[in-house]
């Protein structure tokens, strides 16, 4: 599909990552843009805002080039079992999920019911507060938007999303196997979001106003997140972020022997070690 054959562009969902995305193409390209929502004042108001130009409906979801699916992975693939066959053939679709095997692997088959085309994507972005009153069209600037194709079969494709990302303001793309993206993640995103949501359950979490600066915040922010989004990611990537936790928790278990056990030598070898790694990266 060549970059002229794309006009209208379908958005599912308006949520932080699927309003981002409306009003950064609204901003910065000339594409038509519809949309739909599941609470239709948040719909209306997009339109308000100019991030939508039309809403989308059964009548005009056959003239969309490309389909944006800011759904839940689990919905994301009900949506497209439902709506496939209104779909225009050779419509790109790709989706924003976190996590890349589970619907990877399951639009595939439904992409070759209907004829459509189908490249995972992941944008690298986000911010505590979730919805489309936080949505902005800033959020992608200098991020990364990572491209999952299932084979080498979509390269145009690929390429057309390579571009469309820098457009709308991703500083970086990345294209890799929904395998690799997910192993990556696991440590990346998934581990800091548990590491934060364990760290802030202990009881003097709630006293600690005046005795907190800057590390508590580092490792604390990400622990306001949506509970139902998290839970169905962390279980559609179960062995990864198992291998990842399970590393974790031997690393915080033998420093909490060493420092039960006052052995100040191995306490400084093990802190030395992540002191080196960070120095290795140079951040």
């Amino acid at each position: 599909m060549g970059m002229m054959d794309i006009k209208n562009i379908a958005i599912i969902g308006l949520g932080l990552i699927g309003g981002s995305l409306a009003k950064a193409i609204a901003e910065y390209t000339d594409y038509h843009i519809m949309a739909s929502n599941r609470t239709r004042a948040t719909l209306l108001r997009a339109i308000e805002d100019g991030a939508v130009h039309e809403e989308l409906t059964d009548d005009n979801i056959g003239q969309a080039d490309m389909v944006i699916l800011g759904l839940y992975p689990e919905e994301a693939v009900a949506y497209m079992e439902s709506i496939g066959g209104r779909l225009k053939k050779g419509a790109l679709v790709i989706d924003v999920s976190g996590i890349k095997r589970y619907i990877c692997k399951e639009m595939p088959p439904i992409a070759a019911k209907y004829g459509f085309i189908f490249v995972g994507a992941h944008p690298m972005a986000g911010k505590e507060k979730s919805g489309y009153a936080n949505s902005e069209a800033a959020l992608f600037k200098g991020a990364s938007f990572i491209i999952t194709p299932i084979d080498d079969s979509a390269q145009e494709e690929v390429d057309w999303l390579r571009e469309f990302a820098a457009r709308i303001g991703f500083g970086m793309h990345v294209v890799c196997s929904p395998a690799e993206h997910d192993k990556m993640i696991a440590f990346t995103s998934q581990l800091p979001h548990v590491l934060a949501n364990a760290y802030v359950q202990s009881p003097q979490c709630l006293k600690h106003k005046g005795f907190s600066a800057g590390s508590y915040r580092d490792v604390s922010r990400v622990a306001r997140l949506n509970e139902h989004l998290w839970a169905e990611l962390f279980l559609q990537n179960a062995d990864a972020l198992t291998d990842e936790l399970e590393l974790l928790i031997r690393n915080i278990t033998e420093i909490c022997d060493a420092v039960k056990a006052g052995d100040r030598e191995g306490l400084e070898t093990m802190l030395g070690r992540g002191r080196r790694v960070k120095e290795e990266l140079g951040e």
